[in-house]
């Protein structure tokens, strides 16, 4: 009875995957607000009524999505600002851990860049729920740092929220910037079957032009790295005058 029970609940699990997986596929090209349900199963093959033995409806399918999206990346990042390495090492570690997250998962960075301030609001708040959280994690990590010391928690906290917001907003400029020509490795390959063609014809010419907005998706993806570094840069050298300066009185 037991293993009959333990084998309807992993499919029951591979089920509720498939459907947040059918809902970030058909989210590339559209809002949440504007997805129907019907859309996402008949993408997994199930009867309409059977999305409800997992999600309450798609506003709950879209928190789940969230969760998916941010969660690893907390910890990655708080892992990081932890170590007692040199300000320019950790920020150096941290893009490059913002660079692979948005490579591994560019739909999930790009369903939060834009269901951040869209229509369902269940989602809303779970992403700034979700921010929240990174905010006071970075916070607990920025003020076990020695050049914290002295500072009142609210200028912590404002300093953790200035770099979450840096790194998120990199997050979803980097996945426009690599997977707008569709020929990133963000963004993965074309939006449709290669045409074949030998020298010359229009299967070159294709590949020519892919090859054409795979450059310009990599150098503008190189430009959005190195603005992100000189930002948290800057913020780094603003935060060891800012005492100096008086703000942490």
């Amino acid at each position: 009875m037991s293993h009959t029970v333990g084998v309807r609940q992993v499919q029951k699990q591979k089920t509720r995957q498939a459907l947040l997986d059918a809902a970030l596929g058909l989210l590339a090209e559209q809002s949440l607000s504007s997805l129907g349900l019907r859309e996402v199963t008949r993408v997994v093959g199930i009867a309409p009524t059977a999305f409800y033995r997992h999600f309450k409806d798609l506003g709950e399918l879209g928190v789940a999505l969230v969760e998916e999206a941010l969660g690893s990346l907390h910890a990655m990042v708080r892992a990081i600002l932890a170590e007692q390495a040199g300000a320019e090492e950790r920020i150096d570690r941290t893009i490059a851990v913002v660079e692979r997250h948005v490579r591994e998962h560019p739909a999930h960075v790009r369903f939060v860049a834009r269901e951040r301030h869209g229509g369902v609001r269940a989602v809303r708040q779970a992403i700034a729920g979700e921010l929240d959280r990174f905010a006071e994690e970075v916070a607990a990590a920025l003020k076990s740092q020695p050049v914290s010391e002295g500072w009142r928690d609210e200028d912590i906290r404002m300093l953790a929220e200035l770099y979450v917001d840096r790194l998120v907003t990199t997050a979803a400029e980097l996945v426009d910037a690599e997977g707008g020509g569709g020929g990133g490795d963000v963004g993965g390959g074309g939006d449709g079957p290669s045409t074949p063609g030998g020298p010359g014809g229009a299967g070159g010419v294709g590949e020519a032009g892919g090859a054409a907005e795979s450059g310009e998706g990599e150098r503008e993806a190189a430009r959005v790295l190195r603005t992100a570094r000189r930002q948290l840069r800057l913020i780094a050298v603003a935060r060891r005058h800012w005492m100096a300066e008086g703000g942490a009185e």
